[in-house]
């Protein structure tokens, strides 16, 4: 599997951390102290979540110098839906202009979709299904942030990312890949209503349809899984770690990142880390990293990529790409 492009987009409101402190009444710096994030951007009430997952995959149209025609299949990988039914996908690809009939379908593992998503694109082109696909990352966090709990709600950015992969040649594409779900911790992170459990007709409470985080709960989780996790990630890599170029992680929160490059134990350079100008994007976290990582050079063609990161769930996910 070969990546041909990548595109990005991000909404109109720039929101500092100085602006938060404001919003929330707390003395000046609070808001970069607790959170890490210096800037990120949220949507205004005028802009979708399909409108700027569109923006994001003509960027990488464009970049690719190929019109929406020229690819044959759309995965949406939103970490959160524009609405219950139906899937995001569509509303993308309506967004988009892309033809009608051009299928389309969500992959959902929360903040790790763009990863499963990959991983499925690489099965159907390998099967000879697609010659080329699309995946589109979109994210509103901003939507569902509850401000009375900081700790679930400094950390987030909006965002939207795209890449488009086709068939690629032999000896590049995935080499590994690992996902793992251990649901002791599936409260950890959560948006209870929306579904079938909590809903009008059975009763929702307030807060029930804003986000809600046990940081600490997840850190330590997350921490005790993660060096077992990675290891069984890279003993299954030929070369394993030495042989990684770039390493691409979820942008979780700034202990999370210090934790990675820690666990990791490689030079801050191999490590793409745009978490305090975009805050973690959820689902569009990842393909946005890629994103920069891909215009700066660091993830070009001979490279060997490493991407890796947590989800609500809890989800482990990982892959080794040779670009």
């Amino acid at each position: 599997m070969n990546l041909i492009a990548t595109g990005k987009a991000l909404p109109s409101q720039l929101v500092t951390a100085d602006d938060l402190d404001v919003k929330l009444g707390c003395r000046r710096g609070h808001s970069l102290k607790k959170s890490g994030v210096h800037t990120r951007h949220f949507a205004g009430d005028h802009e979708s979540q399909s409108q700027l997952g569109a923006r994001a995959l003509k960027d990488a149209l464009d970049r690719a110098e190929i019109s929406a025609s020229g690819i044959d299949l759309l995965i949406g990988a939103c970490g959160i839906p524009e609405q219950a039914l139906p899937g995001t996908a569509s509303f993308i690809a309506h967004a988009a202009g892309l033809p009608a009939g051009l299928p389309a379908f969500d992959v959902n593992a929360s903040c790790l979709s763009f990863l499963s998503a990959l991983q499925v694109a690489d099965s159907l082109l390998l099967s000879g299904a697609y010659r080329r696909i699309a995946i589109v990352s979109a994210d509103l966090a901003s939507r569902g942030l509850d401000w009375a709990n900081p700790e679930a709600s400094l950390i987030f950015g909006d965002g939207a990312a795209a890449a488009i992969v086709e068939r690629g040649s032999p000896g590049r594409g995935l080499q590994t890949f690992k996902l793992a779900t251990y649901p002791e911790g599936r409260n950890f992170c959560e948006i209870r209503a929306g579904g079938t459990q909590r809903n009008p007709r059975r009763g929702v409470v307030d807060g029930d349809f804003l986000f809600d985080m046990n940081g600490k709960a997840v850190f330590k989780l997350a921490s005790r899984l993660m060096p077992d996790f990675l290891d069984a990630l890279m003993d299954a890599t030929p070369g394993g770690l030495d042989s990684i170029d770039c390493v691409v992680p979820h942008q979780a929160s700034h202990l999370g990142m210090q934790h990675m490059a820690k666990r990791l134990g490689i030079a801050a350079g191999r490590i793409v880390d745009i978490y305090a100008s975009h805050g973690n994007q959820v689902a569009a976290s990842l393909p946005t990293a890629l994103h920069e990582a891909f215009v700066d050079g660091r993830a070009r063609a001979g490279k060997r990529l490493l991407m890796v990161g947590t989800a609500a769930g809890l989800n482990l996910g990982g892959l080794v790409w040779d670009l």
